[in-house]
């Protein structure tokens, strides 16, 4: 993941200070961005072994998740061009679902790679 200071401009410390207790730091923080003219609420962390953001909406009227397009341009935000990051879709006995038009990445730390198919595939 990015040093998460490099996106200090879009910094939400309100929601900061209700999630974190403080201000967050270079691997943790919420944030507010903009794709297309519409505004997403994000929330990065790094621990656990795992680098991960929340991506959702904004605009709670807005019903839908991001596009894959959106997310593009989010992950382009938060990640370096040459890291791989996955959205997992986890047995349903492991759904946690706090709001319904919140899409999560990924990425393992530790020198983790993720497995990935053969480019052809893809």
């Amino acid at each position: 993941m990015r040093d998460l200071h490099t996106l200090d401009k879009y910094r939400d410390t309100i929601a900061e200070r209700e999630i974190y207790g403080g201000v967050g730091d270079a691997g943790n923080g919420c944030f507010k961005v903009y794709v297309g003219g519409r505004s997403f609420f994000v929330v990065a962390s790094n621990g656990g072994g795992w680098e991960h953001i929340s991506v959702s909406p904004r605009n709670r009227k807005r019903q839908t998740c991001p596009t894959w397009e959106e997310m593009c341009e989010i992950k382009a935000m938060f990640f370096a061009p040459e890291e791989c990051v996955v959205q997992y879709h986890p047995p349903k006995s492991d759904y946690v679902n706090n709001y319904p038009y919140c899409i999560h990445l990924w990425r393992p730390t530790g020198g983790v790679e993720i497995p990935r198919p053969p480019t052809v595939f893809v």
